[in-house]
């Protein structure tokens, strides 16, 4: 039987394209562009709302993480970073740049403002210590600072939580909801607020805020 020989198939457009790296704007090819570290984008970036006796401004990046541990942990925990985590409901803790956000018995926010590329992040920081989930939620947050003698007026138009400075003192942190969204509220001056919201609603928040900074019930 005589030998079949076939015909070797030239490739196809799509499959030539696929072969060659592709390139971004700077001819450079798109991976090694994928490793160049970019500015983080906050979907608030140059805005910026005031009222009477308020003004709203949107927070530069930072480093958060998700912290769970449990008892037997909190020593090693507190040792690695530095600080004493706060044990009660409503409160905070702060050690240089690092602020530790009670959100839950066992559960806080850490929240660092060195944002730069080179700086330690804080689950490197956590790494090897027993019983404990540090989850990055760096980029899941956006924050907005809320100060002026109006500020508890324009946060109290959309929050149910009793936030007047007697029962929420400076350092007080609190998981609440503003309007229909969820927040981490977190007063660090006497009229001065931080709100942590996740970025996919922090268009709403922040119309919400400017909306109630218009003309705040003071």
């Amino acid at each position: 039987m005589a030998e079949r020989k076939t015909a070797s198939k030239k490739p196809t457009r799509a499959a030539a394209r696929k072969s060659v790296p592709s390139t971004g704007e700077t001819g450079r090819p798109a991976a090694t562009m994928a490793g160049t570290n970019l500015p983080r984008m906050s979907p608030l970036d140059g805005r910026y709302a005031s009222g009477p006796g308020v003004t709203l401004t949107p927070l530069a990046p930072r480093q958060r993480i998700s912290l769970r541990a449990d008892a037997q942990s909190l020593e090693a925990v507190e040792a690695k970073l530095g600080l004493a985590l706060p044990m009660r409901p409503k409160t905070s803790t702060s050690e240089g740049d690092i602020s530790a956000l009670w959100i839950g018995p066992d559960e806080w926010l850490m929240v660092s403002n060195d944002d730069a590329g080179g700086a330690e992040s804080l689950p490197a920081r956590l790494a090897g210590v027993p019983g404990i989930s540090a989850v990055d939620v760096s980029h899941r947050n956006v924050a907005i600072a809320v100060e002026g003698p109006a500020a508890e007026a324009v946060i109290a138009a959309g929050c149910p939580q009793d936030i007047r400075l007697g029962g929420f003192p400076v350092g007080a942190a609190s998981r609440t909801i503003l309007s229909k969204a969820e927040i981490v509220l977190w007063r660090t001056g006497e009229q001065r607020f931080e709100v942590e919201c996740w970025r996919s609603f922090a268009d709403y928040v922040w119309t919400f805020l400017a909306e109630a900074a218009r003309s705040p019930a003071v």
